[in-house]
């Protein structure tokens, strides 16, 4: 029977499972979709094939679970599937792959928690059916409970169908790298990188347990089918290692490998540095060559051959798999071309150069004085992502309004909460000072800010996101505080985009009648705030797109502080001088809750301006590489269009 994966499937051209791709690279069987919620519907639909085939034969369905942010789509289609499809729990046996030890039932971090919120709460499966390793179980017992916990699924059949997510370390499960191909149930130590990404859930890398009871490699391989879900661009190099490299312990998910009927499913992003992707020319040489992937393959070579464009000869093509290139242009027609492009993207005018020739500008002269909306998720991407830019607008006499997303409460430690209210009761001595600070005193680990104390973070976050605009010359009145409802839960874990989230956004649209727009595009942001942020920006520009004032306006995607745009990507780069690179630095600062100790900042131990002045001067330097002019620093952005 085919899988549901195989019927419908993707964007791209894939082969049955079991089957390589036609590529001299890749290894395990892979299937990229454009985004990552229709991918999780392809892959519900094929779970729920696969229940509705055990119950036609009356039969059990063993499933293998995994927790995670990348399996909850799935688990929301499935529930949908129960109340509106009319299907059904009753012969379904699950096993969760892990959970934190120790760790309670109870509490809001355990998997246990996690799976009855997202499914088991919300079908008709039975409670004996539900099988999630025990993360109370004591130290003296804890072995003779993982050797019970293999033999429990051995007893039932096997695993029919096992879920899987993807660490950056390569785990699946918890098994982190050194993890053994014969390896069962087990207590594994997390791996430090782990540590760091569940941090974000913990509310500080401090309270994330350091040990866990995970399915171990054999385990997981005895399925009889596996499905490895993959999204977004901080997946992307695993996924690589993963389904192209050498197996290898240290990067266990490679054993998937020798698995007769895997598939990973990906999104564009996670799919991204995959070979016949990144650099399609090394796999097809019958490739359509279109002037974007042009661009992209002219700026992969100068880095393969460490030359600038104008300096490429016919040799370079050829040698490097771009033949087909040379077939339509020689490499003088193609050099010149390439090195124009990238010059017309450099402007020190990101509002547009008024009563200036803007055919070869990447933004228009007119009007010459634009209204602008920054849109930023957090109250401090704006100066990380854009501060020189920020600072350009505003001295180039556009009407710039600042539009923070967030609240950002979640972002502030109790430390710098407990210093501000006791600054404030020594300054007014009130109960609601005093309350707040009891509140904050009782509080447990893990536990969750009450109302109270979540509106005092927001304050801290307000304050400093006007301290650091007046600092770049921005009056408080063009400072707007959108506080969107998704955002305050209180908790890690978001609400779903709300259409109350795109009036509020198509209000403030509304309101200032903009011709730019600035938002984050950056989807890598580990905490996904950006994402819905940018989702509610796209929501509201669609539907106010019969207005007339939105016939003028121009929208541009702005990076965050993990990654920065492709050269090739690039349509606007605006170059800083090292004052600028002093003066953003500086508007940085100003966000003092988040500068020392930031409590979600990934793996990168640095402070946030440390990280943007890095991947500035790295813009700069790329583009000099490529022979173009040398900057201090440029801030890079991508026009959107509708």
């Amino acid at each position: 029977m085919k899988t549901i994966l195989e019927k419908n499937g993707a964007n791209i051209r894939y082969r049955p499972v079991g089957q390589f791709e036609e590529t001299r690279f890749e290894k395990i069987h892979n299937v990229i979709f454009s985004d990552s919620n229709q991918a999780s519907i392809k892959v519900a639909e094929e779970i729920a094939a696969l229940i509705r085939k055990k119950q036609e034969a009356n039969k059990n369905c063993v499933l293998g679970l995994a927790t995670g942010s990348s399996p909850i789509k799935v688990y929301e289609e499935l529930v949908r599937m129960h109340n509106e499809d009319s299907l059904s729990f009753h012969n379904v046996i699950t096993f969760n792959l892990d959970e934190y030890l120790p760790m309670e039932k109870d509490n809001r971090q355990s998997y246990w928690y996690f799976m009855h919120e997202h499914l088991f709460n919300h079908v008709n499966i039975a409670p004996e059916n539900i099988h999630i390793p025990d993360g109370t179980v004591s130290s003296e017992k804890v072995i003779d409970y993982c050797i019970a916990y293999d033999d429990k699924i051995k007893k039932n059949g096997g695993l029919d169908f096992q879920l899987l997510g993807i660490g950056r370390t390569g785990h699946v499960g918890f098994n982190e790298p050194g993890s053994h191909y014969n390896s069962g149930t087990r207590v594994i130590t997390l791996d430090h990188i782990t540590i760091v990404d569940a941090a974000p859930a913990f509310l500080g890398i401090d309270n994330v347990p350091r040990k866990a009871i995970t399915m171990g490699i054999a385990t997981v391989m005895s399925a009889k089918r596996i499905v490895l879900l993959g999204w977004g661009e901080n997946k992307a190099s695993i996924i690589k290692k993963t389904v192209e490299g050498e197996i290898s312990p240290q990067v266990p998910a490679t054993y998937l490998q020798n698995h007769k009927n895997c598939t990973f499913v990906l999104d564009t992003g996670a799919g991204s540095q995959l070979t016949r992707n990144k650099t399609p020319w090394l796999v097809d040489e019958s490739l359509e060559w279109t002037e974007n992937l042009t661009s992209k393959a002219i700026v992969w070579l100068c880095n393969e051959t460490n030359k600038s464009i104008l300096s490429l000869t016919d040799k370079d093509y050829n040698d490097n798999g771009m033949s087909g290139l040379l077939a339509m242009e020689d490499s003088y027609d193609l050099n010149i071309k390439m090195f124009n492009k990238l010059q017309h993207t450099i402007t020190g005018w990101p509002g547009g150069k008024p009563n200036a020739d803007d055919s070869s500008r990447p933004e228009r002269a007119e009007p010459a004085k634009k209204r602008v909306i920054i849109f930023s998720p957090h109250p401090d991407d704006d100066v990380i992502s854009m501060g020189g830019t920020f600072d350009r607008l505003i001295e180039q006499g556009h009407d710039v309004h600042v539009v923070y997303q967030t609240s950002g409460n979640i972002a502030v430690s109790d430390t710098d909460a407990m210093r501000y209210a006791e600054i404030s009761k020594r300054i007014a001595p009130s109960e609601a000072a005093q309350s707040i600070i009891d509140t904050i005193k009782e509080k447990k680990d893990s536990s969750f800010d009450s109302l109270e104390v979540r509106k005092l973070k927001g304050n801290i976050r307000r304050g400093e996101s006007y301290a650091a605009v007046r600092y770049l010359g921005l009056d408080d009145s063009n400072v707007h505080f959108l506080d969107l409802p998704f955002y305050e839960t209180g908790t890690i874990k978001k609400n779903n985009l709300s259409e109350e989230d795109v009036q509020i956004m198509m209000n403030i649209i509304s309101e200032i009648k903009p011709q730019q727009i600035f938002a984050a595009g950056d989807l890598a942001d580990p905490h996904g705030t950006h994402k819905v942020c940018l989702d509610a920006v796209f929501e509201a520009m669609r539907r106010l797109k019969p207005e007339p004032f939105m016939e003028d306006c121009w929208l541009w995607l702005y990076r965050g502080a993990w990654h920065e745009w492709d050269v090739d990507e690039i349509e606007m780069a605006v170059p800083m001088s090292p004052s600028q690179v002093l003066k953003k630095r500086y508007a940085i600062f100003c966000h003092q809750s988040q500068k020392d100790g930031v409590m979600f900042q990934g793996d990168d131990s640095r402070e946030f301006w440390m990280r943007a002045e890095e991947r500035n001067k790295n813009t700069a330097e790329r583009y000099r590489a490529l022979g173009l002019s040398h900057y201090a620093a440029m801030e890079a952005f991508v026009r959107y269009k509708f």
